[in-house]
Formats: C-alpha cells, structure tokens, sequence
C-alpha cells in the first residue's frame, strides 16, 4: 500500500499558488494573442553584454576569441532560475552536471573529462578562495561559490587557454562580481518553495566619494530540502562586499565575502528488490522525495582509540550536514602606464569545513538472511544459550521488536561519516600586458606569475549503521536471545553495526609558484594566433597517524570488536610535483559575423597535496592532450558555436576507493591507471526569429572511453578497454525556448526547458546501466515596472532518472542486474515563487 505523505498548509498553498500563476500565465499569453496585432509587438529587448574577460590578456568579444567561453549574465540566469550553481552550468554545452546531491558540491563533468569535478577550477574576479579544486570534503567550486544578487556574470572557459590561467584546470568558470558606479542601485528578492524553501537576496551599491563606489549583498536561506529529512536540510547565508576607488590610469578594489552555511548531502537510495528487481521500493521510499537521511541519526555516538590508548566518544548530529563557514579579503589593482597594463591581486582565505552524512554502501538484504549471516558469530560472543536473534528498535534494549516482514522484508545498513577540517589558502597573480606592433601584425603579450601557499587538517572516521528500508528510516539493533527471551546480547549497538571502520587524521601544507605568458598575434585582419605556457612548481609537507584493528572490550555486543584505533605512529611526507602546460590556437573571422578556430593544449595535473597527509597515496601526474576545432556564427541576438574536441590522457589515474562490505573499511584504494580517450563535439546556439520569441540551447555528444588499463589488485584491465567510462554519458543536452509578451504595461516571459541525458553505467565493466531520462521546467515571469514576479516549476512531469548509482560497491561489480536498483534519483515536481524589486 503506498503510504500516505502528509504536506504542510504551507506546502499545500504554495503548490496550489503555482498551478494558479501557470494557468494565469497560460491564459494571459491567450489573451494577448487574441487581442494583439499580427505583427511582432515592439518589445525593447534588454542588451547582453558579450564582452569576457576570462581566458585572455584582455577584455574581447566572445565571437573574437579562439576557445569555446559562455558569459551568464542576470537575465540569462533570471530566465534559467536554476535550483543550485551545477544546475546552472548544466546549461553550458560540455558540461554535464549531477545536480541531485543539494545545494553545494554537485557532480560537474567538463567534455568527457573522468573526474567528478572534471578539472573545472572556480574563480572569483580571476583568482580562486582554496587554490586546490578539492579539499577535505569541502570542494573550491560549488562548494565555497555561491551564486547571488552579487555576482555579475559568470564566465566558463572550456578547453583552450585554461591550463594558462589557472592551476590544474581544463575548464574555468569565474563568477565576477558586482560593483558599484556613478549611481546608486539594488535589488531585493524573495524565495519561496513548496520543499519548505524560504530565502532573501539584497545587494546594494553606489557611490560613496568621488570615484569611489562600494556595493555590498548576500542571502539568508533555510530549506527543508527536496527529500524532507525531517530537519532543515539548508539553512545558512553569506555576504560580500567590496569598495572601488577610480584612479587616472586604473583602479584599484578591495574586496570581502564571509560564508556561513548548512547544507545536506543526499545520497543513493534503494528502488527496487534486490531479491527481484522487477519489484519497487517506491511504497517506502519515495523515489522522487524519499531519503536515508533522519532524525534517528541526530544523536550518534561515535567510538574510537586514540594513539594513547584511550577510547574517545563523539556525539554528532546529521541535521549539522556539510558546514563550511569562512572568510575572504581580497585587493585587486590595474593601471595603465602608457601601454602598459598591470594587473595584481591578492586573496587569503581561512575557514572549517565540518561534514556529517550517511552514506550509501551495501544493497538492502533480505531480514532472515541477515540474521543467519550472524548467528554464528553472536554465538561466539555470548555464548551456546543464543537461541536466536531478532530485531529490535535501536536504545531499546530488545523490548520493542521490529519485524522487517511488516514492511519488505528487508533490512540495510549504511555509513555515518564524519570529517572535521581546518583550512587556509593564498594566492596572488602580477602580470603585465602590453601591445607590440611590428612589420608582421600586432603582439598582445601577457607575461605573469602566480603564486598561492595553502593547507588543510583533516580528521575523519566513519562507522556502520543498521536501520530498516522505509524513507526517514529508524536505526534497528540486532539482539541475541536465549529461548527464554532474556536478551544474552546485541550483535548491534544503538543501532551501530560496526564502530569507527575507518580513521583518519593528519595535516598537509603547501606552497606552489608558477610563471606565465601568452601572446596573442594579430597577424592579419581575419587571422590571429593564440599561443601560452605556464610552469608550475610545488612543495608539499605533511603527515598522518597509522591505524589497526582493536577491540574496545565491551562484552555486551559485537560491534565494537574490529575497530580502527590509532595505533600511536606518525607517518611524514614530502613531495615536490611540477607540471608544465601550453596551448597554441588560431583563430580565422571570415567577416564580422562568420569565423572559424583551431586549438592544441597541454594539460599536467600534479597528485593534489592530500597525498601527504595520506598513509598509502596513489601518486600519479595526470596528462592531458587536449585539441578542438570550431566554426561560429553570430547574426545580433542570434549565433551558433560548434566546437569538436578531442582529448587523450595519458597516464590517466582510474583508482577509487572501495568500501569493504565485511569489515566496513573505506580507505583502501583500487587501483587503475592507463589512459583514457575522449571525443565529441558540442553545439551552442540561440536564434530570434521575432521578438517576441527566442530558442536557446546546448547539445553534446561525447565518447568517453578507459584504454590500456592496469591492475595489480587482481581485477581484469583488459575487460574494462574501450568501455564507456562511469557515470558518464554519450548524448546530453538542454532545449530552452521562450516567449516574452506586452501585458498592458508590463511584460510576461514564458520560459521552458527541457533537458535529457542519455545512457551510463555505473561501473568499470559496463555491466549496469543508469537509463536515461529526460526532464521539462517552465516559468511565468511577469515583469512590471521596478517589481518582477516569477513561479518556477521544475520536473513538471515527476520524470524518473537516476544521476548515479551507489559507488560504494558497484563500481567494480555493477548491481547484480541490468539497470540499476541503488541510485540517487533526480528530484519530483517542484514550484518555487521569486519576488523582486529592484531601485
């Protein structure tokens, strides 16, 4: 019987309040068919800059540059009203993004490129807040980035010069922000979702001197979440400011942002039977809302030893979620000395980053099985009288049973993770452009250095839990008892089926300086030649303390007899990578409306400092080739892009982490390395064919395939050749068309989008597969003076889709079945309402 999900009077409202703004909005489109004119209404369309700074020595025009680059500006992104920073780039041709794990961190994958970040390095104004692209379990991108009435635009750079401007990068997606002027303005909005969102955006700018300007915003949020964990799944906010002072030949701009938030990692759920697939676990966990997280995991008792020999206890709470909080300053200077442009800026960033979740790890399994996989070992621990186990709800002691059999019949366990970070990063960047002419065309030649010196802590520990298979579930205890009933025992405690499987702690520093030039040569009107190299140097220092298997000694249950203890040894290290990265393009315009480009680039991606802080690191410097061949078209509002690519790496570093289903170890790696291949093209277009309607979007097909691999840990490399890399799929794309409308004397915009992903697997062999799918959104926005109301709707038609399927333990073994049953579902139909005004 499919339970009943009770919704609150404000979701009630706010989802009725949507279907009524969607039929408005449909009715008054009708309305202002019937009543204006067959011509196209003269509507002022709203100018898009199209100038980007990002990838270049200096400001050009987007069709003028020689690499694939997108600018999102307000409007744009107005008219996208993503529900997080992945699903925005999702839009960008090349980047697929998985945009179901919340509101931070999400999955973003740049042409193909195999890695959860895809080398996609954020910046802010040119620089990045943590130099690295991950740190310890908090990531630069999404993950410090928040997008907000102060950002401007953002710029993403795929390919092409990245490797030149940023460190480890094949992509870059810089958020520029908002600044002040002449005038002053702002902007206030308001968020209100049926998912119990709730969110306020202000930003404020204008002048406060002569050529002095200052602009300062940010947001408060707190969220139930898309899968109601019975908590607020987000809740926190940022704000940034910066002050501005106009000089003669420049500016010069110091800068603040301090970030302080809450937010919930959702992860794979169970969908179908593991006995038989063909038999859903919708009626108890909702595909489209269901959730491992609960409150029964709001007061976990975490044990473990520590290099004394004393047993140390934590009590953490899920609803802490992912909790980074910390602050930037940052100066940014540019002057112009009779031709010659200097440019520095400088950051030093310093924050935490806690992190609490339960993860996925094994499939569920059937609730006698389970038992009788520890029948044995309870009677070892308690002695010959066990008679039997049976399941208990947790803290009870065995006196309120649990019968799975209620329910499905099933019974599972996942990991509570816990990860407590500390981390600093400084960075800064001094060039210097200048033009040359000479008898053979014009030089713009940028000569530069980079320098950053960054670090983090790290303490980590994870244990196993056992709870039932329902949506919000409750933790289970699995007790012995003789054939009295008296409880001799638990194989479980309070609901821990394995304490402290994994432990980690340790520190790593770094420091880096890199050197850089590109010259760009204006040979002729039509042709010019794009050519960089940067050079980077390295110097890690860290160390981490080595663990073993103890038992705590509680005879009263077994989950504390194989428990990871710090064994009191400390292990130092130290590495001093390099890499060394260039590109050279060219670019043709046939005329100012039709041109053509070619690009070859080096990309060297040194191990990442954590490898310090690790007892047992793969140590492995990724190279990446990487070659694209475009043509462009751009007729005013309307143009086309169409790019080619072609990347090989080679080594390329396939290793993962496994989870060890009988010990609940996580921290062993699997070892892969070889080469990959990828290939594809990307198309990125909009046309206006009147004013009044505009149709925009993005197509990518990529190959992406593992060749050569290697293995010395017993898998079969040769099976894994040629196969479709994880996770990752051939054909995806987004459909966005829209239609804007004179409504008395305001504006309404209809907007749509729809979007597919196709086929992937989910592990190395290709032997499980996650389907595609496809989704549709659409908006109403009605725009009326200096106020604008917008409903969104997204997943309108409560379309299934798996973005993953649990990496725990399918990555090598696929699920067991064809399609997947364990997986992180994308999420049901859902409406948000944004009010704004702006002065």
């Amino acid at each position: 019987m499919q339970p009943i999900v009770k919704k609150s009077k404000a979701a009630i409202l706010l989802t009725s309040l949507s279907a009524l703004a969607l039929s408005v909005s449909v009715s008054g489109i009708a309305a202002a068919q019937e009543t204006a004119p067959a011509a196209a209404p003269d509507v002022e369309e709203e100018p898009q800059s199209d100038i980007v700074v990002t990838g270049s020595a200096r400001a050009q025009r987007r069709f003028d540059v020689s690499y694939a680059v997108n600018s999102l500006g307000e409007a744009e992104v107005q008219k996208i009203a993503p529900k997080n920073f992945a699903d925005l780039l999702g839009t960008v041709p090349g980047i697929q993004v998985e945009a179901t794990g919340g509101e931070v961190q999400n999955i973003t994958r740049v042409r193909g490129i195999p890695t959860d970040r895809g080398y996609l390095l954020f910046q802010q104004d040119g620089l990045p807040l943590y130099h690295e692209i991950d740190g310890v379990f908090f990531n630069s991108g999404d993950g410090m980035n928040r997008y907000d009435l102060m950002t401007e635009r953002v710029e993403i750079v795929r390919g092409g010069p990245a490797p030149i401007y940023a460190s480890s990068a094949a992509a870059i997606a810089n958020n520029i922000t908002a600044t002040g002027g002449p005038e002053s303005r702002g902007k206030a909005q308001i968020t209100l979702g049926d998912t119990g969102l709730y969110r306020l955006d202000a930003m404020q700018s204008g002048p406060v001197g002569e050529n002095t300007y200052y602009a300062i915003g940010g947001f408060l949020r707190q969220h139930d979440g898309y899968r109601d964990a019975g908590f607020p799944n987000d809740k926190g906010g940022q704000i940034r400011a910066n002050l501005k002072h106009d000089l003669d030949n420049g500016f010069v701009k110091v800068a603040m942002q301090y970030t302080n938030d809450h937010n919930l990692f959702y992860l794979p759920i169970p969908i179908a039977d593991p006995r038989n697939p063909s038999v859903s676990l919708d009626p108890y966990i909702d595909y489209h809302t269901g959730t491992m997280n609960s409150p029964s995991l709001r007061n976990v008792n975490i044990k473990y030893r520590d290099g004394a020999g004393v047993t140390q206890g934590l009590t953490r709470d899920l609803a802490d979620g992912r909790h980074i909080r910390f602050f930037n300053a940052g100066i940014q200077y540019e002057g112009d000395f009779d031709g010659w442009l200097v440019s520095a800026k400088g950051g030093f960033t310093k924050g935490k980053s806690s992190f609490d979740a339960f993860y996925s790890t094994t499939n569920p399994v059937d609730g006698n099985a389970f038992i009788a996989s520890n029948l044995a070992a309870a009677r070892t621990a308690f002695g010959a009288d066990v008679a039997r186990l049976g399941y208990a709800i947790a803290g009870t002691n065995g006196a309120t049973a649990y019968d799975p059999y209620a329910a499905s019949g099933l019974v599972m366990s996942g990991q509570y993770r816990v990860s407590e970070s500390k981390f600093y990063s400084g960075q800064a960047d001094l060039s210097v452009t200048r033009k040359f002419e000479t008898g053979f065309g014009t030089h713009d030649v940028r000569v530069g250095t980079y320098g950053s010196f960054y670090g983090n802590t790290l303490f980590q520990v994870y244990q196993d839990m056992l709870i039932e298979v329902q949506s919000r579930p409750r933790t289970l205890d699995l007790v012995a008892y003789s054939a009295t009933g008296a409880v001799l025992g638990s194989v479980t405690q309070n609901g821990v089926l394995r304490y402290t499987t994994t432990l980690n702690q340790g520190k790593a520093d770094a420091k880096m300086i890199a050197i850089y030039a590109n010259d760009t040569w204006d040979v002729t009107d039509g042709l010019k030649i794009d050519g960089g190299i940067r050079k980077e140097w390295y110097d890690y220092e860290g160390y981490s303390l080595l663990s073993a298997s103890a038992n705590l000694g509680d005879a009263t249950t077994i989950a504390d007899n194989n428990t990871r203890a710090f064994t009191g040894a400390i292990v130092s290290q130290t590495l001093k990578p390099s890499a060394t990265n260039w590109t050279l393009g060219a670019n043709y315009d046939f005329n100012g409306n039709l041109g053509a480009y070619g690009r070859v680039s080096n990309l060297e991606v040194p191990p990442q400092m954590g490898v310090v802080s690790n007892p047992a690191p793969t140590i492995i410097k990724t190279k990446a080739r990487q070659y694209e061949l475009g043509v462009k078209a751009s007729y005013g509002p309307a143009y086309v892009y169409v790019t080619g690519f072609y990347t090989k790496f080679n080594p390329f570093n396939a290793s993962f982490i496994a989870f060890n289903p009988l010990t609940g170890r996580n921290d062993q790696s699997v070892p892969f390395i070889g080469e990959a291949v990828v290939k594809g093209v990307e198309i990125d277009g909009k046309i206006t064919p009147v004013r009044w309607f505009e149709l925009a979007g993005s197509v990518t097909y990529s190959d992406a395939q593992y060749r050569n691999l290697q293995n010395s840990s017993g898998a079969d490399p040769s099976a894994v050749n040629g196969n479709q890399i994880i996770r990752e799929p051939k054909f995806f794309g987004n459909v966005r068309p829209s239609f804007t409308f004179p409504v008395g004397e305001g504006e309404l915009q209809i907007a749509g989008r729809y979007e597919w992903v196709g086929r992937r697997y989910v592990d190395l062999f290709n032997l499980t597969a996650l389907p595609a799918y496809q989704t549709f959104g659409a908006s109403a926005a009605m725009t009326y003076g200096k106020w604008r109301f917008q409903v969104v709707g997204d997943n309108l038609t409560n379309a299934k889709g798996l973005t993953e399927g649990n990496p725990r333990t399918d990555q090598l073994a696929g699920q067991g079945a064809s399609d997947a049953i364990y997986g992180r579902p994308v999420f049901g139909r859902n409406f948000r309402f944004i009010l704004s005004r702006s002065w």
